[in-house]
């Protein structure tokens, strides 16, 4: 009798241990699975209501990435400074490919995107400025050149997707006076 008493306390222990690994992690259902973003950027995204919004907000997300790259390159750490430039480029290269997805969600949905696709297209052309520079003239290049590539090839990927999405995206409707 005591043997089967141990048996059913065991399986019962595994079936709790089953029940809470199935639960959802509080922490984790509420934020967007981005690495690359802070807790207060991904609720930014998630609480943005348009996919104009949510794509401005990918673009000032990668605006900081670089400028925080240039500050790296022009000061670097003591310590992690590899880390932290291959980080940010890669950061970068993730907010540079969200904010074209929603572009190519939107052009699917039909939404009215004109907006999001316009901004993507003037800054995609700046930011590639940017990256040749790097590309060419920066400063520790070795250490960062295999996500400085990725970062100019998603950059093009997605100012050529952007000029492609503008003959695409439908202008807003012109409301006439009769």
């Amino acid at each position: 009798m005591k043997r089967r008493s141990s048996h059913a306390k065991i399986l019962l222990a595994c079936l709790l241990t089953l029940a809470c690994l199935a639960l959802p992690r509080s922490s984790n259902a509420q934020r967007p699975d981005k690495d690359y973003l802070s807790a207060i950027e991904a609720d930014k995204i998630r609480d943005a209501e348009t996919p104009n919004a949510r794509v401005k907000l990918f673009i000032e997300f990668a605006d900081d990435r670089l400028k925080k790259f240039q500050y790296e390159l022009d000061h670097p750490s003591q310590s992690k400074h590899p880390e932290l430039l291959n980080y940010l480029m890669n950061s970068y290269s993730g907010c540079i490919d969200d904010a074209a997805d929603i572009i190519q969600v939107g052009l699917e949905k039909q939404d009215n995107i004109r907006e999001a696709v316009d901004l993507m297209a003037t800054k995609t052309k700046d930011y590639l400025v940017i990256l040749q520079k790097w590309s060419t003239e920066g400063p520790d290049r070795e250490i960062y050149k295999d996500n400085l590539d990725d970062a100019i090839e998603g950059t093009q990927d997605a100012m050529n997707e952007a000029e492609k999405a503008k003959k695409k995206a439908a202008p807003p409707p012109v409301r006439r006076k009769t």
